[in-house]
């Protein structure tokens, strides 16, 4: 009887990520006098692609805590005039984490035009 040996030759591709979901904050953002004047509810959705070759443990993950801490101080800074340019500045700051390969944002204002539940912008940003 012969014996037969398989070899193990699995290799797994995958990704890691991040996810913070409906985090909602008042901030000032948008083009128009009352919007410069009254905070509004925006809604944020991230979703953040991990370098996938790191063991996890404390000092290699990207920490979600620390996301949205930065999400508050940026938007506690300053007026936005445009979605777009809230988003580039938190793709700035989140880029800043070498660990960080792909981010996707969902920014929405939910309180802006009565006829929706919200309307926004969707980004992703992809380090090449």
């Amino acid at each position: 009887m012969k014996i037969l040996k398989f070899k193990n030759n699995q290799k797994f591709k995958y990704n890691k990520k991040i996810i913070i979901k409906d985090l909602i904050l008042l901030l000032s953002v948008g083009i128009h006098q009352f919007e410069k004047l009254k905070k509004q509810k925006v809604k944020f959705n991230v979703e953040i692609t991990t370098d996938p070759n790191l063991k996890p443990n404390i000092r290699s993950i990207v920490n979600y805590e620390s996301i949205i801490t930065d999400i508050k101080k940026l938007t506690k800074k300053t007026h936005f005039e445009l979605l777009e340019s809230l988003s580039e500045s938190i793709f700035d700051e989140i880029f800043k984490n070498k660990k960080v390969k792909k981010i996707k944002l969902k920014i929405e204002k939910l309180d802006i035009i009565k006829e929706t539940k919200s309307v926004g912008i969707e980004v992703v940003k992809k380090k090449i």
